[in-house]
């Protein structure tokens, strides 16, 4: 499956921010030295000879964007909004379980029930949309404000990635 998720990395020019962009996409597909893979592969938005992932997949978008700039407000929001939606939606599941399963049916993993609560711990991987430049998932909004707090130059780079 295909998803587009966001890497909010510190620079002072557009080149800069892919660049620093694209490191912590190598490190989320295993490429960069001690990371484990957590996708298969990614595509940036600057890459144009691809048919099935990047833009030719999802359309155009930015290669890079400030994040305190229009394009950048989108790209963060709906990176935010998709790591809250996949977390609400396992956490609902995970709620249902525990209302509805005995721990025997929990421990079998029936309706995936051990799947959800797992995707509701994770830190990486298809359900955390947004990363830091260090490739740390970005997991609560706290988390997100400080970032945004902290950073003076802060960009969003987005890129498709396969899992």
């Amino acid at each position: 499956m295909h998803l587009v998720i966001y890497a909010l990395v510190e620079a002072s020019t557009e080149d800069e921010a892919l660049a620093a962009g694209k490191s912590v996409f190598r490190q989320l597909v295993g490429a960069e030295p001690q990371s484990g893979a957590v996708f298969d592969y990614f595509v940036a938005f600057d890459e144009e000879d691809t048919r099935v992932a990047g833009s030719a997949r999802w359309g155009e978008l930015p290669t890079a964007a400030p994040v305190d700039s229009d394009d950048g407000q989108e790209l963060l929001e709906r990176g935010w909004e998709a790591t809250k939606e996949e977390f609400e939606r396992n956490l609902d599941r995970v709620k249902e379980a525990i209302d509805e399963l005995s721990d025997e049916e929990i421990m079998r993993d029936e309706d995936l029930a051990r799947h959800a609560f797992h995707k509701v711990g994770v830190y990486d991987g298809p359900t955390i949309f947004l990363y830091t430049e260090h490739g740390t998932g970005i997991r609560h909004r706290g988390q997100l404000d400080r970032l945004l707090e902290e950073s003076e130059e802060l960009w969003i780079v987005p890129a498709d990635v396969h899992f």
